[in-house]
Protein backbone atom coordinates (compact mmCIF):
# COMPACT_ATOMS: atom_id res chain seq x y z
CA UNK A 1 0.00 0.00 0.00
CA UNK A 2 1.45 3.27 -1.00
CA UNK A 3 1.36 6.59 0.93
CA UNK A 4 0.29 9.28 -0.30
CA UNK A 5 -0.63 12.72 0.44
CA UNK A 6 -3.11 15.24 -1.12
CA UNK A 7 -2.76 18.83 -0.71
CA UNK A 8 -6.31 21.07 -0.56
CA UNK A 9 -9.66 19.54 0.81
CA UNK A 10 -11.97 21.00 -1.29
CA UNK A 11 -13.84 19.14 -4.22
CA UNK A 12 -11.29 18.11 -6.39
CA UNK A 13 -8.87 17.23 -3.48
CA UNK A 14 -11.83 15.06 -1.77
CA UNK A 15 -12.97 13.46 -4.87
CA UNK A 16 -9.31 12.58 -5.68
CA UNK A 17 -8.46 11.02 -1.97
CA UNK A 18 -11.56 8.58 -1.98
CA UNK A 19 -10.61 7.28 -5.56
CA UNK A 20 -7.50 6.52 -4.28
CA UNK A 21 -8.73 4.95 -0.89
CA UNK A 22 -11.55 2.44 -2.56
CA UNK A 23 -8.72 0.55 -4.35
CA UNK A 24 -7.75 -0.55 -1.27
CA UNK A 25 -4.15 0.36 -2.50
CA UNK A 26 -3.21 3.29 -1.53
CA UNK A 27 -3.07 5.48 2.43
CA UNK A 28 -4.16 8.56 2.00
CA UNK A 29 -3.76 11.45 4.25
CA UNK A 30 -5.26 15.07 3.38
CA UNK A 31 -4.00 18.41 4.49
CA UNK A 32 -5.37 21.45 4.63
CA UNK A 33 -4.74 24.36 6.69
CA UNK A 34 -8.70 24.44 7.74
CA UNK A 35 -10.20 21.83 9.86
CA UNK A 36 -13.80 22.90 8.71
CA UNK A 37 -12.97 21.85 5.20
CA UNK A 38 -10.92 18.22 6.53
CA UNK A 39 -14.03 18.01 8.19
CA UNK A 40 -16.36 17.74 5.47
CA UNK A 41 -14.50 14.88 3.82
CA UNK A 42 -16.37 11.61 3.37
CA UNK A 43 -14.94 9.13 6.00
CA UNK A 44 -13.16 5.94 5.00
CA UNK A 45 -10.47 3.57 6.75
CA UNK A 46 -7.51 4.63 4.24
CA UNK A 47 -7.98 8.35 4.57
CA UNK A 48 -6.56 10.44 7.45
CA UNK A 49 -6.45 14.23 7.84
CA UNK A 50 -3.76 16.93 8.70
CA UNK A 51 -3.76 20.27 9.56
CA UNK A 52 -1.61 22.14 7.54
CA UNK A 53 -0.60 25.57 6.69
CA UNK A 54 1.97 25.05 3.64
CA UNK A 55 3.39 28.33 3.26
CA UNK A 56 5.53 27.49 6.26
CA UNK A 57 8.39 25.58 4.53
CA UNK A 58 9.40 23.39 7.57
CA UNK A 59 6.26 21.74 8.06
CA UNK A 60 5.32 21.40 4.58
CA UNK A 61 8.38 19.16 4.07
CA UNK A 62 7.98 16.97 7.13
CA UNK A 63 4.54 16.37 6.33
CA UNK A 64 6.06 14.91 3.00
CA UNK A 65 8.58 13.10 4.62
CA UNK A 66 8.51 9.10 3.57
CA UNK A 67 5.88 9.51 1.36
CA UNK A 68 5.50 8.05 -2.07
CA UNK A 69 3.93 11.41 -4.03
CA UNK A 70 2.06 14.40 -2.97
CA UNK A 71 -0.73 15.33 -5.07
CA UNK A 72 -1.46 19.05 -5.17
CA UNK A 73 -4.99 20.13 -5.36
CA UNK A 74 -4.39 23.33 -4.06
CA UNK A 75 -4.96 27.03 -5.41
CA UNK A 76 -2.86 27.69 -8.43
CA UNK A 77 -0.74 30.00 -6.64
CA UNK A 78 0.55 28.27 -3.58
CA UNK A 79 1.25 24.94 -5.61
CA UNK A 80 4.54 26.48 -6.48
CA UNK A 81 5.19 25.82 -2.45
CA UNK A 82 4.42 22.23 -3.04
CA UNK A 83 6.59 21.77 -5.68
CA UNK A 84 9.43 22.98 -3.55
CA UNK A 85 8.49 20.83 -0.90
CA UNK A 86 8.43 17.81 -2.81
CA UNK A 87 12.12 18.42 -4.22
CA UNK A 88 13.59 18.96 -0.61
CA UNK A 89 11.57 15.38 0.80
CA UNK A 90 12.17 13.80 -2.16
CA UNK A 91 8.98 12.75 -2.77
CA UNK A 92 6.98 12.45 -6.45
CA UNK A 93 4.96 15.72 -7.39
CA UNK A 94 1.94 16.03 -9.32
CA UNK A 95 -0.19 18.49 -9.45
CA UNK A 96 -3.18 20.31 -11.48
CA UNK A 97 -2.27 23.82 -11.94
CA UNK A 98 -3.12 25.60 -14.73
CA UNK A 99 -0.83 28.41 -14.56
CA UNK A 100 1.63 28.72 -16.82
CA UNK A 101 4.41 30.49 -14.48
CA UNK A 102 4.25 27.59 -12.19
CA UNK A 103 4.58 24.81 -14.31
CA UNK A 104 7.70 26.57 -15.78
CA UNK A 105 8.36 26.73 -12.33
CA UNK A 106 8.25 23.30 -11.74
CA UNK A 107 9.97 22.34 -14.67
CA UNK A 108 13.10 23.80 -13.30
CA UNK A 109 12.80 22.41 -10.07
CA UNK A 110 12.69 19.10 -11.97
CA UNK A 111 15.94 19.23 -13.32
CA UNK A 112 18.60 16.74 -11.67
CA UNK A 113 15.50 15.21 -9.44
CA UNK A 114 15.51 11.51 -8.51
CA UNK A 115 11.91 11.65 -8.24
CA UNK A 116 9.25 12.60 -10.99
CA UNK A 117 7.62 15.93 -11.42
CA UNK A 118 4.45 15.58 -13.40
CA UNK A 119 2.09 18.99 -13.31
CA UNK A 120 -0.84 19.69 -14.94
CA UNK A 121 -2.75 16.21 -14.81
CA UNK A 122 -5.99 17.33 -14.78
CA UNK A 123 -8.86 17.86 -17.41
CA UNK A 124 -7.20 20.62 -19.21
CA UNK A 125 -4.35 20.94 -19.28
CA UNK A 126 -4.14 17.31 -18.92
CA UNK A 127 -5.72 14.48 -20.55
CA UNK A 128 -6.67 16.88 -23.10
CA UNK A 129 -3.17 16.97 -24.20
CA UNK A 130 -2.79 13.26 -24.55
CA UNK A 131 -5.26 13.16 -26.62
CA UNK A 132 -4.21 16.27 -28.69
CA UNK A 133 -0.65 13.98 -29.11
CA UNK A 134 -2.49 10.70 -29.47
CA UNK A 135 -4.01 12.33 -32.50
CA UNK A 136 -1.24 14.13 -33.81
CA UNK A 137 1.01 11.16 -34.29
CA UNK A 138 -1.30 9.63 -36.80
CA UNK A 139 -0.41 12.26 -39.15
CA UNK A 140 3.26 12.19 -41.17
CA UNK A 141 3.11 16.02 -40.84
CA UNK A 142 0.83 17.99 -39.02
CA UNK A 143 -1.01 21.66 -40.21
CA UNK A 144 -3.48 22.30 -37.20
CA UNK A 145 -3.90 21.15 -34.05
CA UNK A 146 -7.02 22.72 -32.26
CA UNK A 147 -8.08 21.70 -28.98
CA UNK A 148 -11.48 22.65 -26.84
CA UNK A 149 -12.93 22.35 -23.73
CA UNK A 150 -15.77 23.11 -21.37
CA UNK A 151 -17.32 22.19 -17.75
CA UNK A 152 -20.59 23.55 -18.50
CA UNK A 153 -24.16 23.18 -16.73
CA UNK A 154 -26.40 20.74 -18.13
CA UNK A 155 -29.16 23.04 -17.16
CA UNK A 156 -28.22 26.95 -17.61
CA UNK A 157 -30.44 29.79 -16.16
CA UNK A 158 -29.00 32.46 -16.30
CA UNK A 159 -27.67 35.52 -18.74
CA UNK A 160 -24.00 34.04 -18.66
CA UNK A 161 -25.28 30.70 -19.39
CA UNK A 162 -23.01 29.53 -16.61
CA UNK A 163 -22.92 28.34 -12.94
CA UNK A 164 -19.67 27.77 -11.15
CA UNK A 165 -18.33 24.30 -11.27
CA UNK A 166 -14.86 24.70 -9.78
CA UNK A 167 -11.99 26.48 -8.45
CA UNK A 168 -13.22 30.70 -8.92
CA UNK A 169 -9.74 31.69 -8.44
CA UNK A 170 -8.57 29.29 -11.62
CA UNK A 171 -11.57 30.27 -13.34
CA UNK A 172 -10.29 33.91 -12.73
CA UNK A 173 -6.93 33.06 -13.57
CA UNK A 174 -7.98 31.20 -16.93
CA UNK A 175 -9.95 34.54 -17.98
CA UNK A 176 -7.35 37.44 -17.58
CA UNK A 177 -3.48 36.00 -18.01
CA UNK A 178 -1.51 35.34 -21.19
CA UNK A 179 -2.57 32.36 -23.42
CA UNK A 180 0.03 30.52 -25.48
CA UNK A 181 -0.40 29.90 -29.18
CA UNK A 182 1.07 28.41 -32.06
CA UNK A 183 0.86 30.89 -35.34
CA UNK A 184 2.72 29.88 -38.31
CA UNK A 185 4.85 27.65 -36.85
CA UNK A 186 6.49 29.23 -33.78
CA UNK A 187 4.97 30.10 -29.87
CA UNK A 188 3.50 33.14 -29.22
CA UNK A 189 1.26 34.73 -26.59
CA UNK A 190 -2.13 35.77 -27.11
CA UNK A 191 -4.82 37.50 -25.39
CA UNK A 192 -7.60 35.55 -23.22
CA UNK A 193 -11.58 36.01 -24.28
CA UNK A 194 -10.73 36.93 -27.61
CA UNK A 195 -10.79 35.29 -31.29
CA UNK A 196 -14.52 33.67 -30.44
CA UNK A 197 -16.32 31.02 -32.64
CA UNK A 198 -18.72 28.81 -32.88
CA UNK A 199 -19.28 25.22 -33.54
CA UNK A 200 -22.07 22.38 -32.99
CA UNK A 201 -21.69 19.20 -31.47
CA UNK A 202 -24.80 16.79 -31.22
CA UNK A 203 -27.07 19.85 -32.16
CA UNK A 204 -26.15 21.98 -29.58
CA UNK A 205 -24.04 24.91 -30.35
CA UNK A 206 -21.37 26.41 -28.55
CA UNK A 207 -18.91 29.07 -28.43
CA UNK A 208 -15.26 28.57 -27.51
CA UNK A 209 -12.55 31.27 -26.91
CA UNK A 210 -8.56 32.00 -25.99
CA UNK A 211 -7.93 31.20 -21.96
CA UNK A 212 -5.00 30.70 -20.28
CA UNK A 213 -2.62 27.64 -19.35
CA UNK A 214 -5.06 24.90 -21.55
CA UNK A 215 -1.87 24.02 -23.83
CA UNK A 216 0.29 22.66 -21.03
CA UNK A 217 3.63 21.65 -22.42
CA UNK A 218 2.78 20.77 -25.63
CA UNK A 219 3.08 23.89 -27.57
CA UNK A 220 6.77 23.17 -26.51
CA UNK A 221 6.82 19.91 -27.58
CA UNK A 222 4.94 21.01 -30.79
CA UNK A 223 6.68 23.90 -32.00
CA UNK A 224 8.17 24.05 -35.19
CA UNK A 225 6.07 20.77 -36.08
CA UNK A 226 2.70 22.32 -36.56
CA UNK A 227 1.39 25.11 -38.38
CA UNK A 228 -1.28 26.45 -35.99
CA UNK A 229 -2.20 24.99 -32.49
CA UNK A 230 -4.36 26.78 -30.00
CA UNK A 231 -6.60 25.87 -27.34
CA UNK A 232 -10.03 27.65 -26.54
CA UNK A 233 -12.70 27.34 -23.69
CA UNK A 234 -16.09 26.06 -24.40
CA UNK A 235 -18.93 28.35 -23.01
CA UNK A 236 -22.95 28.29 -24.42
CA UNK A 237 -23.28 31.54 -26.48
CA UNK A 238 -23.01 34.80 -24.89
CA UNK A 239 -21.17 34.26 -21.65
CA UNK A 240 -17.71 35.65 -23.58
CA UNK A 241 -19.16 39.40 -24.37
CA UNK A 242 -20.75 39.48 -20.73
CA UNK A 243 -17.49 38.62 -19.17
CA UNK A 244 -15.43 40.94 -21.42
CA UNK A 245 -18.01 43.71 -19.91
CA UNK A 246 -16.93 42.72 -16.76
CA UNK A 247 -13.21 42.52 -17.46
CA UNK A 248 -12.65 45.44 -19.55
CA UNK A 249 -15.63 47.72 -19.22
CA UNK A 250 -15.94 47.71 -15.32
CA UNK A 251 -12.03 46.71 -15.15
CA UNK A 252 -12.98 43.81 -13.21
CA UNK A 253 -9.43 42.27 -14.14
CA UNK A 254 -7.45 44.28 -11.84
CA UNK A 255 -9.77 43.82 -9.05
CA UNK A 256 -9.91 40.27 -9.01
CA UNK A 257 -11.57 40.02 -5.42
CA UNK A 258 -14.32 41.67 -6.03
CA UNK A 259 -14.99 39.83 -8.77
CA UNK A 260 -14.57 36.45 -7.14
CA UNK A 261 -17.40 37.76 -4.82
CA UNK A 262 -19.35 39.00 -7.36
CA UNK A 263 -19.18 35.09 -9.17
CA UNK A 264 -19.60 33.00 -5.64
CA UNK A 265 -22.42 35.12 -4.27
CA UNK A 266 -23.93 35.53 -7.69
CA UNK A 267 -23.54 32.14 -9.78
CA UNK A 268 -25.27 28.99 -8.25
CA UNK A 269 -22.99 26.20 -7.94
CA UNK A 270 -24.15 22.55 -9.63
CA UNK A 271 -23.86 19.55 -9.56
CA UNK A 272 -25.11 18.90 -12.70
CA UNK A 273 -22.77 19.58 -15.44
CA UNK A 274 -21.38 17.96 -18.53
CA UNK A 275 -17.62 18.29 -19.48
CA UNK A 276 -17.38 18.80 -23.45
CA UNK A 277 -14.14 17.57 -25.06
CA UNK A 278 -13.56 18.50 -28.78
CA UNK A 279 -9.98 18.27 -30.40
CA UNK A 280 -9.23 18.58 -34.24
CA UNK A 281 -6.16 17.68 -35.37
CA UNK A 282 -5.33 17.99 -39.47
CA UNK A 283 -2.23 16.80 -41.85
CA UNK A 284 -0.85 15.01 -44.33
CA UNK A 285 -0.53 11.12 -43.93
CA UNK A 286 0.27 9.25 -47.43
CA UNK A 287 0.03 12.34 -49.35
CA UNK A 288 -3.41 13.28 -48.43
CA UNK A 289 -4.69 15.89 -46.06
CA UNK A 290 -6.97 14.48 -43.64
CA UNK A 291 -8.78 14.96 -40.27
CA UNK A 292 -8.90 13.49 -37.30
CA UNK A 293 -11.13 14.44 -34.29
CA UNK A 294 -12.04 13.49 -31.06
CA UNK A 295 -15.52 14.26 -29.12
CA UNK A 296 -16.45 13.23 -25.63
CA UNK A 297 -19.25 14.53 -22.95
CA UNK A 298 -18.54 13.19 -19.67
CA UNK A 299 -21.41 13.82 -17.40
CA UNK A 300 -22.11 13.67 -13.27
CA UNK A 301 -22.00 10.42 -12.41
CA UNK A 302 -21.22 8.03 -9.46
CA UNK A 303 -17.82 7.05 -8.20
CA UNK A 304 -16.26 5.50 -5.59
CA UNK A 305 -20.02 4.86 -4.12
CA UNK A 306 -20.58 8.89 -4.48
CA UNK A 307 -22.21 11.11 -6.97
CA UNK A 308 -19.47 13.42 -8.27
CA UNK A 309 -19.96 16.27 -10.71
CA UNK A 310 -18.86 15.75 -14.54
CA UNK A 311 -15.17 18.59 -13.31
CA UNK A 312 -14.44 16.51 -10.29
CA UNK A 313 -14.82 13.28 -11.78
CA UNK A 314 -12.68 14.36 -14.94
CA UNK A 315 -9.85 16.46 -13.23
CA UNK A 316 -9.72 13.64 -10.23
CA UNK A 317 -9.77 10.35 -12.81
CA UNK A 318 -6.74 12.84 -14.56
CA UNK A 319 -4.42 12.48 -11.50
CA UNK A 320 -5.09 9.47 -10.36
CA UNK A 321 -4.62 7.66 -13.09
CA UNK A 322 -1.42 9.23 -14.14
CA UNK A 323 -0.25 8.49 -10.18
CA UNK A 324 -1.38 4.83 -10.62
CA UNK A 325 0.46 5.05 -14.22
CA UNK A 326 3.82 6.34 -11.98
CA UNK A 327 3.42 3.45 -9.45
CA UNK A 328 3.05 0.83 -11.88
CA UNK A 329 6.22 1.78 -13.54
CA UNK A 330 4.44 3.17 -16.83
CA UNK A 331 5.95 6.30 -16.77
CA UNK A 332 9.67 7.94 -15.78
CA UNK A 333 10.54 7.61 -12.41
CA UNK A 334 12.48 10.92 -12.17
CA UNK A 335 12.81 14.16 -13.85
CA UNK A 336 10.47 16.19 -15.91
CA UNK A 337 7.51 14.02 -17.39
CA UNK A 338 4.99 15.66 -19.69
CA UNK A 339 1.29 14.73 -19.98
CA UNK A 340 1.73 14.29 -23.74
CA UNK A 341 4.27 11.39 -22.85
CA UNK A 342 1.13 9.48 -21.65
CA UNK A 343 0.08 6.82 -24.27
CA UNK A 344 -3.67 7.68 -24.33
CA UNK A 345 -4.31 3.65 -25.11
CA UNK A 346 -2.22 3.41 -21.27
CA UNK A 347 -4.37 6.52 -19.80
CA UNK A 348 -7.88 4.78 -20.64
CA UNK A 349 -7.05 1.42 -20.28
CA UNK A 350 -6.34 2.48 -16.22
CA UNK A 351 -8.68 1.81 -14.08
CA UNK A 352 -9.54 5.32 -13.32
CA UNK A 353 -8.77 6.46 -16.83
CA UNK A 354 -11.77 4.32 -17.25
CA UNK A 355 -13.67 7.37 -15.60
CA UNK A 356 -13.68 9.29 -19.15
CA UNK A 357 -15.65 6.39 -21.03
CA UNK A 358 -19.63 7.71 -20.56
CA UNK A 359 -21.22 4.21 -20.97
CA UNK A 360 -18.83 3.03 -17.77
CA UNK A 361 -20.72 5.88 -15.66
CA UNK A 362 -23.95 5.03 -17.35
CA UNK A 363 -23.63 1.61 -16.30
CA UNK A 364 -22.54 2.92 -12.47
CA UNK A 365 -25.32 5.13 -12.06
CA UNK A 366 -27.69 2.06 -13.17
CA UNK A 367 -26.36 -0.41 -10.65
Amino acid sequence: MKDIIVIGAGKIGGAIALMLAETGDYRVTVADRSAEQLSKLDSHAAISTMELDISVPSQLVAALSGRFAVLSAAPFNLTGFVAEAAKQAGVHYLDLTEDVATTRKVEDLAEGAEVAFIPQCGLAPGFISIVANDLARNFDSLDSVRMRVGALPQYPSNALNYNLTWSTDGLINEYIEPCEAIVEGKRVTVPAMEEREEFSLDGVTYEAFNTSGGLGTLAKTLEGRVRTMNYRTIRYPGHQAIIKALLNDLNLKNRRDVLKDLFENALPATMQDVVVIFVTVCGWKDGRYLQETYANKVYAGRVAGKRMSAIQITTAAGITTVLDLLAKGRLPQKGFVRQEEIALADFLGNRFGRAYDPEVLRVKEMA
